[in-house]
């Protein structure tokens, strides 16, 4: 069985004592590919490095919103020149985030915009962070005719209907740690209805660490849990679910 862990952090500060031990585990645990994530001017090059190290970790490379108001011309010329690298799979994560309020919507929105323009430019799907913005995510998308190059919205937590206007628009919807908790009614509703061939999972670590390690650090090789869960929300068995997210992920992020 092979699993793909479609969004990950290893070069957080979280794994700097035993990153390659958190590689090791997750190999074991049948993750035999990985898309690591660069959002913002320090963990660009450390992504990079990661994909150039490991052969079975990818890269994305873009800009946060959080981190929006410290992006430049030249933030925008750099990620546009990484994406003609080899291992660079996406441009992301990009989007909007209402919940932390470190850059104001407009300087978050004009930044998503020009990250969608180059992924059109360049033929790059994208990979959405998308955190209590649904309604404007979803007009931004359309404006900007990102349907051109689809791509994935990372940890989706919004409703069936947001969800059915991303599959609209082309987008793969990724879920992770989450549909493995309790109470979380609507990520596991959704997931339920989500077509098996636009469906990704992924873990976000070392943050969402699914249930039973729920408040400690999460790793790529809890994927396993996140795709168990999965299946049994699907009613599909276990082998079958990771055999198609997998699939899914090649094809999305055009990986040969």
């Amino acid at each position: 069985m092979q699993l793909f862990d479609t969004h990950t952090h290893l070069d957080a500060p979280q794994f700097d004592e035993d990153r390659e031990q958190v590689i090791a585990r997750a190999l074991e645990a049948g993750v035999t590919k990985m898309i690591n994530i660069g959002f913002n001017r320090e963990t660009i090059p450390t992504t990079m490095k990661l994909a150039e190290t490991y052969d079975y970790i990818y890269a994305a490379v873009g800009w946060h919103p959080v981190d929006a108001i410290d992006m430049k011309d030249g933030d925008l010329e750099w990620i546009a020149s990484l994406c003609s690298h080899p291992k660079v799979v996406a441009i992301g994560e990009i989007g909007l985030d209402y919940y932390w309020d470190t850059s104001p919507k407009e300087v978050q929105q004009e930044v998503l915009r020009k990250q969608i323009g180059l992924a059109r430019e360049l033929g790059m799907p994208i990979c959405i962070h998308n955190r209590d913005a649904h309604e404007d995510v979803v007009r931004i998308l359309r404006e900007e005719k990102a349907n051109e190059v689809g791509g994935v919205m990372h940890s989706f937590s919004g409703s069936w209907e947001t969800a059915k206007m991303c599959l609209d628009l082309g987008f793969h919807l990724s879920f992770g740690g989450p549909i493995t908790f309790k109470n979380a009614r609507v990520p596991k509703e959704v997931l339920e209805k989500t077509p098996l061939d636009r469906l990704l999972i992924e873990t976000d670590s070392p943050y969402l660490t699914p249930h039973p390690f729920r408040g400690k650090r999460n790793e790529s090789g809890y994927v396993k849990l996140v795709a168990e869960a999965a299946a049994e929300i699907k009613g599909i068995d276990l082998q079958e679910l990771a055999e198609i997210t997998y699939a899914n992920a090649l094809v999305r992020f055009g990986i040969v």
